[in-house]
């Protein structure tokens, strides 16, 4: 078995990559290991508006749970920020219809898939990867592929069996269990974020709505006393709701992987780390990076080129287009982390006073003035 491209996973980095490689008209097969495209869900559902531009498509009410108009946002002794439009905007999705929608449009496109299939090893060719040996309803086989876009998750295995370092730490790794919860009387348009040590150690804690009183209710932390789960179960003993599934998984939080190519291979989303660093959130970077990876790819079939010399080009091209939004994102993840659940108080009492559209250096200096152990925390910012 013979294709350009071979993609393992099928999630939205995945169907993303082989959308736009198939586009570009290369011969695609994407590979997932679950047998159904979408489902174990491991995610809160949130994207903003941009993961459609990416996707040059509309959103759909076939998988659109929520329109997001803004966020609550609570600090440990309960201040209360409320932030409208602008970067709070978006969708909350259903994501085991958008990720099968968008391996159904993979396949509208050209792409080949296969469900319920295993990649066990790489191929190789005078140290090059060329192709995957998959294990796929009992049947283990060779495919042969000019470049394998390894979009498999956290930890990615391929990119591993490739030669390439993406594994995570249990600093770097924010651990996260989530409940879908009924009868949860929660405004159907806006988040709820929640801060705290208590709560959710060097995380937080979200409530995203669903529409018909049906909400994520869920907790991410990075602690080493105490599970996702244990923080989660703490968070919604007092909620009048009944959970209907529950969802546990890890993010990535302390930015990408060191590299994310190498010969006739390249690296998608959470398997490369690709998640902004403070929110945790990975829709929107992995449908930009996947569809990068499908563009860079097609070419390099194009020219006949697969070379790591070529393939850099990915690295190159997804850092220039979100590399800053992603190291910001990272700057504000090590603050927090640094921050006390006293100085979060502060801090949301700050910048309750002010107009965060238009919020000055000089009301910044004087809040660390006032608070000069902030100095050294938002000296990157000043």
């Amino acid at each position: 078995m013979k294709y350009d491209i071979v993609v393992v996973g099928g999630r939205i980095g995945g169907s993303t990559a082989s959308i736009f490689a198939s586009k570009n008209g290369a011969d695609v097969l994407m590979l997932e290991k679950n047998q159904e495209i979408g489902t174990p869900v491991q995610c809160a559902e949130a994207t903003s508006s941009r993961t459609f531009k990416t996707l040059e498509m509309k959103p759909s009410s076939k998988y659109v749970c929520s329109e997001i108009k803004g966020a609550d946002i609570y600090a440990p002794d309960g201040t209360h920020g409320h932030l409208e439009g602008g970067y709070a905007e978006g969708f909350i999705l259903e994501r085991k219809l958008f990720d099968k929608h968008l391996a159904i449009e993979a396949a509208k496109s050209g792409a080949d898939i296969m469900v319920k299939t295993i990649v066990k090893d790489v191929l190789r060719k005078e140290g090059k990867v060329c192709g995957v040996v998959a294990k796929h309803m009992g049947r283990t086989m060779e495919i042969e592929a000019d470049i394998v876009i390894a979009a498999d998750g956290i930890e990615s295995r391929v990119a591993q069996m490739a030669g390439l370092n993406t594994s995570q730490t249990t600093n770097s790794l924010c651990s996260c269990a989530q409940y879908e919860m009924v009868g949860l009387n929660t405004d159907p348009n806006y988040l709820k974020f929640h801060f705290g040590e208590k709560i959710a150690p060097k995380g937080y804690a979200w409530i995203f709505p669903k529409g018909d009183n049906v909400a994520n209710v869920g907790v991410g932390v990075r602690s080493n006393t105490e599970t996702a789960y244990h923080f989660l179960k703490k968070f919604t003993t007092n909620m009048d709701a009944t959970p209907v599934e529950l969802n546990i998984g890890g993010v990535p939080v302390l930015g990408p992987v060191k590299k994310t190519y190498t010969d006739g291979l390249l690296v998608v989303g959470d398997a490369a780390g690709q998640v902004e660093p403070f929110t945790g959130g990975g829709i929107h970077i992995a449908a930009h990076c996947g569809r990068v990876a499908g563009e860079i790819a097609a070419e390099g079939i194009e020219k006949e080129k697969n070379t790591s010399n070529f393939l850099k080009k990915y690295e190159k091209r997804w850092k220039n287009e979100i590399g800053k939004d992603i190291k910001d994102s990272l700057k504000y993840r090590k603050i927090l982390d640094k921050l006390t659940d006293e100085e979060i108080n502060i801090l949301a009492k700050f910048l309750k006073e002010q107009d965060l559209e238009s919020i000055s250096k000089m009301s910044m200096l004087g809040l660390v003035k006032e608070y000069p152990q902030f100095l050294k925390l938002l000296k990157d910012l000043l």
